[in-house]
């Protein structure tokens, strides 16, 4: 052991038993508990700030960038076309199609589950033939360079364990998200911003009661400088970043340096992954004071470019700037761009409040796809579109003429990828007459997440994390790579 490590371990012990001079206290029990106590230091040490021999292998995709539909989509109105639906509209769900499996607590009072068919018209698109519902026609110019995959599933059937999965590879809190997964182990190719960003759309849907919490984007047992950083869309983008009143950039600057020195002579004394954190994310806020208003300065965008994402892109907080804003971070090469967008909750009124949902989405979507495309960035980005789960065939509450609802459904539901090693133009995966079983080719999240850092060079059974004893991965105990969806 080295003389450092050995005044290192003497003071965390002078340090304890200090505070535990009169009982083991609050605070030595708190210093026990902490997740910092059990956690393996960080072997951050490759050039970029990630971890040394990854990626695994070359990298399809350098940059993800997730366009999260926060609520489920329902995939029967949008993606997964049942012309046959139509002669069981009405009808009750046979037992055998069910087949016993559970629903949630808001239908399961229900004395009759009428199965529904669509009352969206569906055409097809593009070289591939690929059939979108009429509230998507924008995507009609984007099907031959995405990948819809209609059998992804899920064993969460409510919203706060779903979107924890898909987002955390576990439904329950705790766990690093996948932009902090990715950003542990590769690191940052810009050394300005951030290399996992968070946009919260401002929603005008009818449906925005569901929450959304930070954890969803923390990074968990990592150490916090993997967290995401959440942009807001009104005042400062990030919180505190300008400087306060008299304060001038010399000021601020010795102020960090300052600082700077006194958490490194308690990192040397302590060892605490934790304060090399604090050091960096003071020195990427000093550097994102110049940075993120430039990036954040839709102004500067041509006329055609907000006619390509369409009216709301020049709105700051919409899911078009939001969109727009996105490709700007890949262009600077922000390594995960996570933008959440809420309101595909529809228990009911579907008809009205999907219409208003895709509205706002599709343009912008499509959009996306077309200017990293033209820009030569789709090659090497990896763009995914989805909610944590899909909705039911049959119906919630009250079945009339023009109005049904749908309940959340995990067994199968649609998400598309484009980009970054994702073969174009294809489908994957096939439900039965319902849409309520998969067929074929299915998808469970864990084999999606496998599949997104397979793209990105990292082999997902290899990124592990030592925290509590054991070794964590993002895809837990689970994960294969889908290889019908690679290039």
């Amino acid at each position: 052991m080295t003389p450092e490590k050995e005044i290192a371990l003497a003071l965390t012990r002078r340090h304890f038993f200090g505070l535990a001079s009169t009982g083991i206290g609050a605070a030595a029990l708190g210093s026990l508990l902490s997740p910092e106590a059990f956690a393996a230091p960080s072997t951050d040490a490759s050039a970029n700030g990630g971890i040394p021999g990854l990626p695994h292998f070359a990298p399809k995709a350098k940059r993800v960038i997730f366009l999260h539909q926060s609520g489920g989509p329902a995939q029967i109105d949008l993606f997964d076309y049942k012309p046959s639906l139509k002669k069981f509209h009405g009808s009750e769900l046979p037992a055998s199609v069910r087949n016993g499996q559970r629903i949630t607590g808001m239908t399961s009072g229900q004395s009759s589950f009428p199965v529904v068919s669509s009352m969206f018209q569906f055409k097809q698109y593009g070289q591939s033939g690929t059939w979108l519902s009429e509230l998507l026609p924008h995507h009609g110019k984007i099907v031959d360079d995405i990948a819809i995959v209609k059998t992804v599933n899920t064993d969460a059937i409510n919203h706060d364990p779903a979107i924890t999965f898909i987002q955390t590879g576990f439904m329950q809190p705790g766990r690093p998200s996948m932009g902090s997964w990715i950003s542990y182990g590769l690191g940052s190719e810009n050394h300005n911003l951030p290399a996992f960003v968070v946009l919260i759309v401002q929603s005008s849907a009818i449906n925005t009661d569901q929450p959304l919490f930070a954890r969803l984007w923390s990074s968990g047992f990592l150490p916090s400088k993997y967290q995401g950083v959440n942009f807001r869309s009104g005042g400062d983008p990030v919180l505190y970043l300008s400087d306060p009143p008299g304060i001038d950039k010399s000021t601020r600057r010795n102020m960090l340096d300052t600082i700077g020195a006194l958490n490194q002579i308690r990192e040397n004394a302590y060892g605490d992954p934790e304060i090399e954190a604090r050091i960096a994310q003071y020195e990427m806020a000093y550097k994102m004071q110049t940075s993120v208003p430039d990036l954040t300065d839709l102004s500067k965008e041509p006329d055609h470019v907000f006619d390509l994402y369409g009216p709301d892109s020049r709105k700051p907080g919409t899911y078009a700037a939001s969109c727009l804003l996105a490709r700007r971070m890949v262009e600077r090469n922000v390594r995960f761009v996570q933008i959440y967008k809420r309101g595909w909750d529809q228990h009911n009124d579907l008809p009205r409040d999907l219409a208003l949902q895709c509205q706002s989405v599709d343009q912008p979507s499509a959009a996306l796809i077309l200017d990293l495309k033209q820009r030569g960035l789709l090659d090497d980005t990896l763009v995914i579109w989805g909610g944590e789960f899909g909705r039911t065939v049959y119906c919630q509450g009250k079945l009339t003429e023009g109005n049904y609802g749908r309940d959340h459904h995990p067994r199968c539901f649609t998400m598309w990828m484009a980009g970054g090693g994702i073969k174009p133009g294809i489908t994957i995966g096939e439900t039965d007459d319902y849409c309520y079983n998969v067929v074929s080719d299915p998808v469970p999240v864990h084999d999606l997440q496998a599949t997104i850092l397979h793209n990105l060079g990292v082999d997902h059974k290899r990124l592990t994390y030592k925290f509590q004893g054991r070794h964590f991965r993002l895809t837990d105990v689970a994960g294969e790579v889908t290889g019908k969806l690679l290039a």
